[in-house]
């Protein structure tokens, strides 16, 4: 029967790690954790939470600690997580990698949180490898990714993740961006690294030096990357953000083809529509039916778990909520109360799986 050992770095992480410990804990034969560096109690919770701790000098390079702390097991099977992230779902699932052959990299739900801007919690998942046979090596000086050689594939372990929280993502502000400069001098071509730093500096709002960061990745993605529909997204955003609409909308028309089966593409799309439209009254008569159009699209396609990046609700009651307020805008007093009753139904709908990710069942959309 074949082990499987949850590897972990970490470095001052006493708010969750005995959350997450706790999670993997009925799942996995044995922990560890390196420590890069702890000045908090993080080293005496994983011992009391029956994790093995090592020590490990911080070189400014998260694949030479992920790599050093892989080394400390024999087990076939590692599953990585970081302390921010907890098991929610699935996690008895892995008892079936017992009796396979380590000849795979898993890919596990990671569903991240993240503070909405009209006020609540959202939940964006991504499809990450975090089961690693013995062997696999990661790369990458920050953002770090296994080297590629084997296949991969979807496994049904859901992961939470919050440290995208407001709360939480400011004790590490500024860690990420002066790795990505050291890593962007090395390999001042890789789209990967711009986008990365793109997404850094753009929820920091720094919007204008994303944006530059963005078209240098848009230049070079490979049409099959993972990350690009974030990339899309992230594009569109930023640059609704800085005003510049007449960009956004011809990258959208030129990204449309792709993302035809996309609701979070048609729920972007139509919130640069309407800003266009705010900021542009005299085309509003062509522009509101439009955006209408895009979040009824959004809703048709439906939730998309599968989809890299989506984020929850955009397919059922986010983009049914925007209905009801573009509606109330226009004085349709009865389309208003009807997809606001509707967004109430799909968001309820929705909490059968409240912390997966996997938003509304099907069927739900309703013209």
């Amino acid at each position: 029967m074949n082990r499987i050992a949850l590897v972990m770095i970490v470095r001052d992480e006493a708010r969750s790690l005995e959350r997450c410990l706790v999670s993997a804990l009925p799942w996995v034969d044995e922990m560890i954790v390196l420590d890069t560096g702890s000045v908090d109690a993080t080293p005496s919770i994983a011992r009391r939470v029956g994790a093995r701790v090592a020590q490990f000098t911080w070189c400014h390079d998260f694949a030479a600690a992920r790599n050093a702390a892989l080394a400390l097991t024999d087990a076939p099977w590692r599953l990585v997580l970081d302390a921010d992230e907890w098991i929610t779902h699935g996690g008895a699932s892995l008892g079936s990698l017992r009796s396979q052959d380590a000849a795979f990299v898993g890919q596990v739900n990671v569903a991240s949180q993240f503070d909405r801007a009209e006020g609540g919690t959202g939940h964006a998942p991504s499809w990450l490898p975090r089961l690693l046979p013995a062997g696999v090596r990661y790369s990458g000086r920050i953002h770090e990714q296994p080297e590629p050689g084997l296949p991969r594939r979807r496994l049904p372990l859901v992961v939470a993740h919050d440290g995208y929280l407001d709360a939480h993502k400011a004790a590490k502000a500024g860690r990420n961006e002066a790795l990505l400069r050291l890593a962007l001098a090395e390999e001042p071509e890789d789209a990967y690294l711009h986008y990365q730093l793109g997404k850094d500096l753009e929820l920091r709002g720094c919007y204008a030096a994303a944006e530059l960061l963005y078209q240098r990745a848009l230049a070079a993605v490979h049409d099959a990357a993972a990350w690009r529909h974030d990339l899309v997204l992230r594009s569109l955003f930023t640059l609704k953000k800085l005003g510049r609409f007449e960009a956004a909308l011809a990258l959208a028309e030129a990204e449309r083809p792709r993302w035809a089966g996309s609701p979070d593409f048609f729920f972007t799309l139509g919130d640069v529509l309407l800003d266009t439209a705010v900021a542009a009254p005299a085309r509003a008569g062509e522009l509101l039916p439009a955006v209408e159009a895009s979040w009824l699209r959004a809703l048709e396609i439906g939730e998309q778990p599968q989809l890299h990046d989506t984020v929850r609700g955009r397919g059922s009651w986010l983009a049914a909520h925007n209905l009801g307020v573009l509606h109330a805008g226009l004085g349709h007093t009865l389309q208003a109360t009807h997809w606001r009753e509707r967004a109430a139904v799909m968001q309820r709908e929705s909490e059968v799986f409240p912390d997966t990710g996997w938003g509304t069942a099907p069927g739900l959309f309703a013209p």
